[in-house]
């Protein structure tokens, strides 16, 4: 493997350096005076974002683009084989590293890499660490997988020895990575066109576990189905969470404003007991936040700072999102798109005053909405009303004869009403006749249904 010399910058390629992690350390980059190009498919708010800081950027992905004077290419897992930029790069004997690779050596540049991993909740997650070690002046390095407003986006280049970032498990990517300390949130079924099934998961979440040194920790919830299983023979410290007294860390007393928004006693195992509020909803965000915590913690940070970052800490884009009134309709956007998560969002909706609750859910890939085909259905049965955009692509083609109105029909088995529109126009017109003042309009899913709630936002 291609082994990076951060003390002599060199230029280096990002096949899809629009991407929210790939943008982010392009910027990192750029940032450590390195050459910076690459290619995407439009243009976007991170590409302008790069241009304006010294990056070339092509629209296009186009075989002239790679040149010999490139040292490095950099690609996603979303990258075909028969990528023309790719292939190109095989013609001209240009090493590659995939992105993950790259972050892995870029973790080795600091002392306290911590990687956050888990089928939900991560990037909520690495931003409340992120609030915290900001509120401590700990100075971070940040690569968050989403907008995060206090950093003005997705990365933070600083210049402590704490380095912080998501790690996903598709494609078996955080594999890759050099942490020191590891948060596991979770560990569900999720990404079946990679993976075979809930054993090869967690097969992988353990790899990822032993990826930490003996003088390492990890942080885990107890939650998780023979957590013991993901952390035995390891050599690091292990540190659990979640919702039982067994654990070093567990919530009790868990409260809702008149937002949603929850307070809890957070015990620890040696009797400490603290009070912590948060300004984002659900009781999902209470274990996100105790994880958050446990962290904290064992970098020594003051409770106090801790429970002044999480009272601070407002959301992520994208993350139950307030997004305006229209009409006298609240509009909400979240990312939510496994059925897992759009119970958590659901049920934290329920804390909020509102009289009906319409979920505009856009399925995400072929292969995910076939494989939870009937959780999916019970999971958006929590909505009062259920409106479904077609499926999401992203990387997939339809080969599986599966589309939204085999969702519909599995919703209506369920005795739930059940609406399906073939485009966003549709759907907005359809919304415009039928919510009232005092309804929460929720658009739901990690395709680009978000623009149907920016629409009304326009009428």
């Amino acid at each position: 493997m291609y082994q990076i010399n951060f003390n002599n910058p060199i230029h280096i390629y990002f096949i899809g350096i629009g991407g929210i992690s790939m943008s982010g350390l392009a910027e990192i980059l750029l940032s450590e005076g390195f050459r910076i190009s690459g290619s995407d498919r439009a243009p976007s708010p991170l590409t302008h974002t790069l241009e304006e800081r010294g990056a070339a950027v092509y629209y296009g992905q186009k075989e002239e683009n790679i040149t010999a004077d490139i040292d490095l290419i950099v690609y996603t897992s979303a990258i075909r084989p028969d990528n023309p930029e790719l292939t190109a790069a095989g013609r001209l004997n240009i090493p590659t590293l995939t992105r993950a690779q790259l972050l892995g050596q870029m973790m080795k540049n600091y002392q306290v890499p911590i990687a956050i991993s888990g089928t939900h909740g991560k990037t909520t997650t690495t931003s409340m660490v992120s609030e915290i070690l900001l509120e401590h002046k700990a100075d971070p390095t940040l690569s968050i997988g989403g907008i995060y407003k206090p950093i003005g986006g997705n990365i933070r280049v600083g210049s402590s020895e704490y380095f912080v970032t998501e790690a996903c498990e598709y494609t078996n990517s955080f594999l890759s990575f050099f942490p020191k300390i590891g948060i596991i949130l979770n560990i569900e079924e999720d990404h079946l066109d990679f993976f075979k099934d809930i054993q090869d998961i967690r097969s992988s979440f353990h790899k990822f576990a032993e990826l930490l040194p003996a003088n390492g920790t990890l942080i885990i919830n107890g939650d998780i189905d023979h957590y013991e299983e993901i952390t035995q023979g390891l050599a690091c410290q292990v540190i659990t969470y979640g919702s039982s007294p067994d654990h070093d860390y567990h919530p009790t007393d868990i409260t809702y404003d008149a937002s949603g928004c929850p307070s809890f006693h957070l015990m620890q195992r040696n009797g400490k007991d603290d009070v912590f509020s948060l300004r984002v909803p659900g009781e999902h965000n209470v274990y996100n936040a105790v994880a958050a915590i446990a962290l904290a913690g064992l970098l020594d940070i003051p409770t106090e700072t801790t429970a002044k970052a999480l009272l601070s800490y407002t959301g992520t884009d994208r993350r139950f999102e307030y997004k305006g009134e229209w009409n006298g309709v609240t509009i909400v956007d979240d990312y939510a798109h496994h059925p897992t998560e759009i119970t958590a969002t659901l049920l934290a909706a329920r804390e909020l005053p509102h009289k009906t609750t319409w979920c505009v859910f856009q399925p995400h890939t072929y292969t995910r909405t076939r494989a939870f085909l009937t959780d999916f259905a019970r999971a958006l049965s929590l909505a009062d009303e259920i409106v479904l955009a077609e499926i999401y692509a992203a990387r997939e083609k339809d080969t599986l004869g599966i589309s939204s109105q085999t969702l519909q029909a599995e919703i209506e088995k369920l005795g739930h009403r059940c609406y399906y529109f073939p485009n966003f126009s549709e759907i907005e017109t359809f919304l415009m006749e039928n919510c009232t003042k005092g309804d929460l309009l929720i658009t739901m899913g990690a395709g680009d249904i978000v623009k149907v709630g920016d629409d009304l936002l326009q009428k």
